[in-house]
């Protein structure tokens, strides 16, 4: 589809702010996951305000999309969305890891538009094939998107269900990773190496569609393709930046999981304005 310029600068504006709002909210908790969830931005973005069907004064939507964040460390990404959509107040995201609060350091169904809890990684494709077969046994025409790390791609977990959810022929089912390039111990490319990841998923039967995950209308595009193809699910391979839009985090592997300092909050949004 051709979209407008004026939505392409709508969306990537979102995404901007969605960025502020997670460096703030992970400064505040002084503890979180930074350079995944800043990588992801765009791609969530995209799908909460412009592919995805869904209520935000109504959660539990029948006929909604469904949104799976794999990886659940993440999750900063997601709860910008929810709340920027109207999920709940915006002032809660600032409650994230504390006692109580509504937003965990993973994802859990106390909050609202959180469809299943995540976190242990490799688990997420194999739920989101489940959603995809209870719409089909529903005769429901809700898509399903689950977004998976790079790293976490190295759990065979996610394999059985890829080719579970080929065999099945789920093309309500859209896979995303997320290819930052790091994870946790380093770079995938030498902890395990998951190249040549376009010819693996289309090995287990998959439409597979190659992007880079910050632009745009690539990405809205990529999520038309998939909506498109039948008869086979679809994966996104979005390649991004770790640390996205903050110049001091950008390709650096310790704010994979370490909160920006007061000091480093403010030059984040300084740089994100």
């Amino acid at each position: 589809m051709d979209y407008p310029v004026e939505k392409i600068k709508g969306l990537q504006d979102k995404a901007k702010r969605m960025r502020s709002l997670i460096v703030r909210m992970l400064g505040e908790a002084c503890s979180g996951h930074p350079g995944g969830s800043l990588s992801s931005a765009d791609l969530v973005t995209a799908l909460y305000f412009e592919v995805m069907r869904h209520r935000p004064k109504e959660p539990l939507w029948p006929d909604r999309d469904r949104f799976q964040m794999s990886k659940g460390h993440c999750c900063p990404a997601l709860y910008a969305a929810l709340a920027m959509a109207g999920y709940f107040p915006e002032e809660k995201l600032f409650q994230l890891r504390k006692f109580g609060s509504l937003l965990q350091g993973h994802p859990d169904r106390r909050t609202p538009g959180v469809e299943v809890a995540s976190g242990s990684l490799g688990q997420g494709l194999s739920v989101a094939l489940g959603m995809s077969l209870a719409g089909r046994l529903d005769k429901k025409d809700y898509r399903v998107y689950c977004l998976m790390g790079d790293g976490e791609i190295q759990e065979g977990n996610i394999w059985e269900a890829a080719m579970a959810a080929s065999h099945y022929k789920c093309d309500s089912l859209c896979g995303i990773v997320d290819v930052n390039g790091f994870q946790i111990d380093g770079r995938t490319s030498e902890v395990m190496n998951i190249e040549p990841l376009p010819a693996k998923w289309q090995a287990f039967g998959w439409h597979t569609v190659e992007i880079d995950g910050h632009d745009m209308k690539r990405v809205l595009n990529a999520f038309d393709e998939a909506k498109a193809t039948k008869g086979k699910p679809t994966v996104v391979i979005a390649h991004t930046i770790k640390g996205k839009g903050v110049s001091f985090m950008e390709n650096v592997c310790s704010f994979h999981g370490v909160a920006p300092s007061k000091d480093e909050v403010t030059q984040a949004c300084r740089e994100l304005e």
